[in-house]
């Protein structure tokens, strides 16, 4: 009797285990909610919900290395002359710190000379016309020095840890076939030293203390329109890396990722093609893509015919006459969650700064309606992208994983889990009515509701 009476009491004092808490995070289609935490959820036994997200963390897919924006030259000015030393501090806290209600930026695209949207057009090897610098004696940083290298080092020095990718948008004139910024062709007489130019932007970005952990070959090899801008087709893509780009980041010990594409997903075959080529592949990590034409599909069509390479999302802009609630609603159901859930280690959106005319921009072909995460003036306004990239950034950390989740009822949605353990659910209703769902991971549930267009991130452990 005794005996019985021990095993009993041993019973009662077993520690129960307690379900995790689900901490929430909203932002709404009309703004009455950004980014705002609301009350947290459990987790229960049962669920009478017909819409029901079931996590899996036993499955997985690609590891993240990170969410952010472009961050141009003209954001980088904008940042070092509208801002003072302490309100530049602050504000680069919020963005790449997850302390203090920071954003965590894991991941930054800067151009390799001007983007159309500086202020102006540069290369880093600029010569009168009819001159040719086959050494590259005269390459220089030079511009680079008065606002966009000195904010990366103010950046550096809140995330030591962030990747930085660089994609040029045109090589110097002289290189080219039609000796202008805009459009033409690389000459094939200059792409030994046009691969040298990479590997000199890469060495002297070292020396003033800045990574590039990769590299795109082009920006947007198809467009012809941007000022500056290049055409490259896939067969000189592939030659410039196999025969130059390749052996010339080998000779000079460049661990410096190579990245395919960087454009539309209207052309899968584009680095389909390049990665095809047994010479080739082995000098590439990987393909990037945008979404102003095609369908986010095309990422898992590149991985599924070589799925050992990687994935990136590089680029996508809101205009300036955006609607808010449109722009969340497609960016997060296209890209936080459509580019992760095919494959892509990175969302990137395009761009981090402008002011309220959206300037700056290059002349005759520069984007004159590219809104930016921030609107630089007499204050800092957030806009609809940094609400996009902070409902990843903040919580899914470099390293991440994706995990497996379902979508139902036009809930998109992608599931990661964190190297902390942490499990992160992003939401976005894609429906013109409130919905109500249950979360499920393991074999328990946790009932919640979004309304039209709003986007959630769930976080648990």
């Amino acid at each position: 009797m005794l005996l019985a009476l021990t095993v009993v009491s041993c019973g009662k004092n077993k520690a129960t285990v307690t379900d995790p808490v689900i901490r929430v995070w909203i932002t709404s289609a009309d703004q009455s909610q950004l980014l705002t935490e609301r009350n947290s959820l459990k987790f229960s036994s049962d669920s009478s919900m017909a819409s029901i997200i079931k996590v899996d963390s036993s499955i997985t897919y690609q590891t993240i290395d990170g969410f952010g924006f472009a961050l141009t030259g003209g954001s980088a000015m904008l940042l070092t002359t509208k801002l003072t030393t302490n309100e530049r501090a602050v504000l680069l806290k919020e963005l790449f710190s997850t302390a203090d209600n920071g954003i965590g930026i894991s991941y930054l695209r800067v151009s390799i000379g001007a983007s159309d949207l500086d202020e102006l057009v540069f290369s880093y090897n600029d010569l009168p016309p009819g001159q040719t610098d086959l050494s590259l004696s005269q390459f220089s940083l030079a511009y680079d020095t008065l606002h966009l290298i000195p904010v990366l080092k103010e950046i550096l020095a809140i995330n030591p840890q962030i990747k930085i990718m660089g994609s040029p948008w045109s090589p110097p004139v002289w290189m080219k076939t039609n000796n202008h910024p805009k459009g033409g062709s690389l000459k094939p007489e200059y792409y030994e030293v046009y691969a040298n130019y990479f590997v000199k932007y890469i060495q002297e970005m070292a020396k003033a203390g800045i990574a590039i952990d990769a590299i795109t070959i082009q920006n947007e090899p198809e467009n012809p329109n941007n000022t500056p801008s290049l055409v490259m087709t896939a067969t000189e893509q592939n030659l410039f890396i196999k025969n130059y780009l390749g052996p010339a980041f080998k000779a000079a010990t460049i661990n410096t990722k190579i990245i395919l594409f960087d454009h539309n997903c209207d052309h899968p075959e584009y680095p389909i093609s390049i990665l095809d080529d047994p010479e080739t592949k082995p000098f590439v990590d990987g393909s990037a893509f945008h979404l102003y034409l095609g369908d986010i599909d095309a990422l898992d069509k590149v991985h599924d015919a070589h799925p050992d390479k990687n994935i990136y999302f590089t680029e996508q802009w809101t205009s300036g006459k955006g609607d808010f609630g449109g722009d969340l609603r497609w960016h997060v159901k296209n890209l936080i969650v459509g580019a992760t859930r095919n494959w892509s280690r990175t969302v990137l959106e395009w761009n981090l700064a402008a002011d309220k005319n959206f300037d700056p921009h290059t002349p005759n072909g520069g984007c004159d309606l590219c809104q930016g995460a921030l609107t630089m003036g007499d204050s800092v306004t957030r806009n609809v992208s940094y609400y996009i990239i902070a409902h990843a950034s903040k919580f899914v950390p470099p390293g991440s994983i994706r995990i497996s989740s379902t979508i139902v009822d036009n809930l998109h949605n992608v599931a990661l889990i964190t190297p902390e353990g942490n499990k992160v659910l992003i939401v976005v209703n894609d429906n013109e009515i409130e919905k109500s769902f249950s979360i499920k991971y393991n074999n328990k549930f946790s009932t919640t509701s979004l309304s039209a267009g709003a986007v959630g991130t769930f976080v648990w452990n």
